[in-house]
């Protein structure tokens, strides 16, 4: 997939395109089906499929106080619009400069001259330009003027709701990441840097690869996950092939020793006790929650409670 960070870097003659425009934050089932809609139009059409979207949550610009947690990072999203199969994703620098184009210049900059587009796919609740003046009934008179047309693309639903990132941050801050992954269509994830901790795991008889602090990815509830981690090699090494791994995955403070000031994600890999992950990025996975966390008393205890996780981890990616 082409990725551009300005309207200027799209050469000359790239369309005609079929455009897709959100935060997209997740990539999860409902974006999904508008990116699907666009593929099936860009085949009829003999054109790209292309996926606008932004360097960040425009609430954090316009309404910070009311800005969520991202679903995933920017990285994430671009690799995921690549597995769903767009072709190029312009990412536009969401700044006050982005915020006051008015309507007509956003539609005129972005879309037309940039990206050549001949149809554009967008949700009902979409809104853009100074303001947010801009809605789909907007869109489609423009369109009308500047010879492209538009799909608004309804709701997928499930349980009654609709599909949206909010509600799989709901789900994931509750613990529940298998119902996130029935909205995502996959595993919720988070990636980073493997860095060195306390040990305690491997005093314990369970060594564990600890995520950076700046790891990717919305982080769910205090507790432990069975789930998958998968190696994506040395952070400053060239790629090598990807390995995955089964793993209990423990979310939280470590409140039995209560010495450890920020949540910590980590990952015990099954059956490997010597495996040597310092310095690699990866991503851990999220299965199934084993149990929240809590605080044991006395090391004994605790560690018969580790190895009945294993199992129960075993049990749940069987």
């Amino acid at each position: 997939m082409i990725v551009f960070h300005d309207p200027a870097e799209v050469p000359a003659g790239f369309g005609p395109s079929i455009v897709a425009i959100g935060k997209f934050d997740g990539v999860h089932s409902g974006h999904r089906a508008v990116i699907d809609r666009a593929r099936v139009a860009a085949t009829d059409a003999g054109a790209r499929v292309v996926a606008v979207t932004f360097d960040r949550n425009p609430l954090s610009l316009l309404r910070p106080e009311l800005c969520p947690e991202p679903v995933c990072s920017l990285e994430q999203k671009l690799a995921l619009l690549s597995d769903a199969g767009v072709d190029a994703t312009l990412v536009l620098r969401f700044d006050a400069a982005l915020a006051g184009l008015a309507p007509r210049e956003f539609v005129e900059h972005v879309l037309v001259d940039a990206l050549a587009v001949v149809r554009v796919m967008v949700g009902d609740d979409f809104r853009f330009g100074r303001g947010g003046a801009g809605d789909p009934a907007a869109l489609t008179e423009l369109g009308g003027e500047f010879g492209f047309a538009v799909d608004v693309v309804g709701d997928v639903e499930g349980a009654g709701r609709r599909v949206s990132s909010t509600w799989v941050r709901d789900l994931l801050t509750a613990g529940d990441v298998e119902g996130a992954a029935r909205l995502l269509g996959r595993p919720h994830a988070m990636r980073g840097e493997v860095v060195h901790g306390l040990k305690r795991g491997r005093e314990l008889g369970f060594p564990t690869a600890n995520l950076a602090a700046d790891a990717e990815g919305f982080i769910p509830a205090d507790g432990i996950y069975a789930g998958w981690l998968v190696d994506e090699g040395a952070a400053d090494a060239p790629a090598h092939a990807i390995t995955r791994y089964p793993a209990a995955i423990s979310i939280g403070t470590n409140p039995t020793f209560d010495d450890v000031d920020a949540r910590q994600v980590e990952a015990y890999v099954l059956d490997e006790t010597d495996l040597d992950l310092y310095g690699h990025r990866v991503q851990v996975q999220f299965v199934a929650r084993i149990r929240g966390m809590v605080a044991f008393e006395g090391i004994e205890t605790l560690i018969t409670q580790m190895a009945g996780d294993v199992a129960q981890v075993r049990a749940a990616l069987a």
